[in-house]
């Protein structure tokens, strides 16, 4: 049996392994662990993980403790202060007349900390903000800038599809997704087709791409030319997923379908 688990901070949130500790964990049990931000109050969402052979088991973390009743409650202490500082940065970010957007504020366990996010057109000087923010709340404040990805999996939304975004439901890593994904499934490169809520390219457009370069490997490109029963005519269009082209020929386009041949 594994001695590693996986740890999420947040719904759907990116998964961190740490060793248990000698501790039998199950599933939504909750713990506190030491990360780089400070102490954290998590739950485990994967059990008996096997680590791929370029990850050392001995750069992990350990499990500190299983997390009381006593610190749920300070947990939930947490969020609750957490939403007020929210609400009380954003209120100073427009007293002082800051080009930033407050996403979100979190304490860490031990109330060490106090970490908010922002998103920002450009550089932000936010000393003055930092300093009436540790005035007020006496503890260590940091101001972080994200991405717009991030930005969207932290608020949620629906996507062009109707459902919840996929960031906020399963997506535990924002991979990189490239133009070259939505022209190897013939999407037509319209920002309101291919790109989300976030403004950045679709991250669905990445799930399928595989089999569609599989599948586009085997086939003519546009240009080409190719015999059919009306004559020697051009490739104008690709069916790739159904394996067919469309095909000028004498000035008619007709549809083909791919032979083994090519």
């Amino acid at each position: 049996m594994s001695d590693i688990v996986g740890i999420s901070f947040k719904k759907h949130g990116r998964v961190y392994y740490y060793l248990a500790n000698g501790y039998k964990l199950k599933k939504n049990v909750t713990v506190i662990v030491s990360t780089s931000q400070g102490l954290k109050f998590g739950k485990v969402v994967n059990t008996n993980v096997k680590l791929k052979e370029n990850n050392d088991k001995k750069n992990l973390n350990k499990i500190l403790k299983i997390a009381s009743k006593t610190d749920y409650n300070k947990h939930l202490k947490n969020l609750k202060d957490s939403t007020l500082a929210l609400k009380k940065c954003r209120e100073l970010v427009l007293k002082e007349n800051l080009k930033m957007n407050i996403i979100s504020a979190e304490y860490t366990f031990d109330r060490d900390k106090l970490i908010f996010q922002f998103t920002a057109d450009s550089r932000i000087d936010f000393r003055k903000l930092a300093k009436d923010l540790a005035a007020i709340y006496k503890v260590r404040i940091e101001l972080r800038q994200i991405g717009a990805r991030d930005k969207a999996k932290e608020i949620g939304g629906y996507g062009l599809c109707g459902q919840k975004l996929c960031c906020t439901r399963f997506l535990k890593e924002l991979d990189t997704v490239s133009i070259n994904m939505a022209k190897n499934q013939n999407i037509a490169l319209n920002p309101n087709k291919i790109n989300g809520l976030c403004g950045r390219l679709l991250c669905c457009l990445k799930y399928e791409n595989e089999c569609y370069q599989e599948c586009r490997s085997k086939m003519l490109k546009i240009g080409d030319e190719i015999e059919t029963s009306e004559g020697i005519g051009k490739v104008v269009g690709l069916d790739i997923l159904n394996q067919k082209y469309k095909v000028e020929v004498n000035n008619n386009i007709i549809e083909v379908e791919k032979s083994g041949s090519h």
